[in-house]
């Protein structure tokens, strides 16, 4: 299996607000050259959460074939979701959390796991403005599409 890193983080104006997510996708070819490719997109109306949701799921998409996948963001709900096992929990009580209230952004939990789907995908936590080069590149991807002109609707936000 090709081995894949996925860095991604989401930024959100006034959450709710403006929001965007940045992601860099890199691997390593069989030649040993290193590749790289970045995403990034902008919407209006929309959570910090979901534009942490949805660089990871963005960058996943982009995968043609399965892979080993190591995803790093400096998102604890992202993270935790799955090293802390909450998905498990939400889909065995009907996506409830555990106060069983309905689990919020269940539609990008959703397209999340269908995008994890044929791939081997481990979260690792990365601490957010800290110097990791990757995740201020991503953070300032984020915040561009955030600012930027070309913001598209957030289909999934219900304002809570």
């Amino acid at each position: 299996m090709q081995e894949v890193l996925i860095f991604s983080d989401g930024s959100a104006r006034g959450n709710p607000g403006n929001g965007g997510f940045g992601a860099l996708l890199r691997f390593t070819d069989v030649q040993g050259q290193v590749h790289e490719r970045e995403l990034s997109q902008g919407y209006e109306l929309t959570t910090n959460n979901r534009m942490e949701l949805l660089g990871v799921i963005r960058a996943l998409q982009e995968l043609k074939r399965p892979c080993k996948v190591r995803v790093q963001t400096d998102s604890k709900y992202v993270v935790d979701a799955f090293n802390q096992r909450w998905i498990e929990g939400w889909k065995r009580r009907g996506w409830k959390n555990a106060k069983k209230d309905p689990v919020a952004n269940r539609d990008l939990w959703e397209e999340l796991l269908a995008a994890m789907d044929g791939h081997e995908v481990a979260f690792t936590w990365i601490k957010g403005h800290a110097g990791h080069a990757e995740n201020e590149r991503c953070d300032a991807l984020a915040t561009a599409a955030a600012d930027g002109d070309a913001l598209i609707a957030d289909e999934g936000y219900v304002a809570g």
